[in-house]
């Protein structure tokens, strides 16, 4: 039989650190598989096809939405996002534990469809010190910078339905409070 597989959902606001702390969760357990989700957004120079993400057209988007292919999907910014359930399935059969980073509504969607799914929100101190690391950032134009803060806000307003809260005033200690978390998960009786 193989062993327990762990889903790590990670959701929060644009900003919150969320992408280095999975990426470090990622380097400290290099057995976890981390679930690349599907976009229709254009690719950013920085980033890499299956890697960080699968660009498809939205045409394609929308056949495998009809087709049920997706665990969790969602449109926002124009743009769709989502994650394929048979990824996941194979995964689980496989005793492979998967490390996601979606949307708080996606988050919700993959706990009513896998309820053991250990869902993290990882939280700014603030939403003005969120809107100073985002100005930081410079990779949104002002109306794009303006429409991630007002969805932080509403992601802000789910964090209490999470497992665990994370907040992240110190990168280096949020990343120890995730490790605690997911070490915890791993130990829990199988």
């Amino acid at each position: 039989m193989n062993k327990k597989a762990n889903l790590f959902v990670f959701s929060a606001p644009s900003g919150s650190g969320k992408t280095t702390i999975v990426r470090e969760i990622l380097k400290q357990y290099p057995e976890f598989a981390f679930s690349v989700s599907y976009t229709t957004r254009k690719r950013r120079s920085v980033e890499k096809e299956g890697i960080d993400y699968f660009f498809i057209s939205e045409k394609d988007f929308e056949s495998k939405i009809n087709s049920s292919e997706f665990v969790e999907w969602e449109k926002f910014y124009d743009y769709y996002y989502g994650t394929l359930k048979k990824k996941v399935d194979d995964n689980i059969k496989s005793g492979i534990s998967t490390v996601f980073e979606v949307d708080v509504k996606g988050a919700l969607s993959i706990k009513k469809v896998y309820p053991f799914a250990t869902l993290i929100f990882i939280s700014p101190p603030s939403i003005e010190e969120l809107k100073q690391r985002l100005v930081k950032r410079n990779t949104e134009t002002d109306e794009d910078l303006q429409k991630r803060i007002q969805r932080a806000e509403m992601e802000l307003s789910f964090k209490d339905k999470f497992d665990h809260v994370v907040t992240n005033i110190n990168l280096e200690q949020a990343k120890k409070e995730v490790k605690t978390i997911i070490d915890l998960e791993l130990k829990k009786e199988k």
